[in-house]
């Protein structure tokens, strides 16, 4: 059974039009396929004086690895950690543009590599037998965030002495 966009929205920090999967039709542990019509709609976030560059074709294959992360990470009963595409490695893209293809997406992701949290993924973008993009990406968790100290902290801080 197919996973809606509902569903991928609630495995990825993206929702909404930036939301660009509209599906997963199969996954396992290793890879994920997805389909995407978002490239043809004209209110796609990502587009510029009214195209759609290849180059966002790599956003749509990051998504996807997002979505088999929490997917995985579900099997287990976990929650997906929060990471960060670190790196696009090989990047290779065939057409000028995606909003010019009418068919819908084929989105794959592969992991090549998962270690510490740390992942490589073999993305690639095609209709049919249409290769439109390919690429490798590497993902790193997101860091622990740190909060700034206020004026009184800070003062706190450099002096040494408290405010009390």
């Amino acid at each position: 059974m197919p996973i809606g966009k509902a569903q991928i929205e609630a495995l990825i920090p993206h929702a909404g039009a930036i939301c660009l999967l509209d599906a997963v039709t199969e996954w396992d542990e290793e890879a994920i396929v997805c389909v995407a019509n978002s490239h043809r709609d004209p209110a796609n976030p990502l587009r510029r004086q009214g195209q759609l560059a290849a180059i966002h074709a790599f956003e749509y294959g990051a998504q996807a690895a997002a979505v088999h992360g929490g997917l995985c990470a579900q099997t287990t009963g976990r929650t997906a950690s929060p990471g960060y595409l670190a790196a696009l490695r090989d990047a290779r893209w065939f057409v000028a543009d995606l909003d010019s293809i009418a068919a819908p997406l084929l989105v794959t992701a592969r992991q090549l590599l998962n270690e510490a949290g740390r992942c490589i993924y073999a993305i690639r973008v095609s209709v049919g037998e249409r290769l439109l993009a390919e690429a490798r990406i590497v993902v790193v968790p997101q860091p622990p965030r740190f909060s700034c100290p206020s004026v009184d902290e800070a003062s706190e801080i450099r002096t040494g002495v408290g405010s009390s």
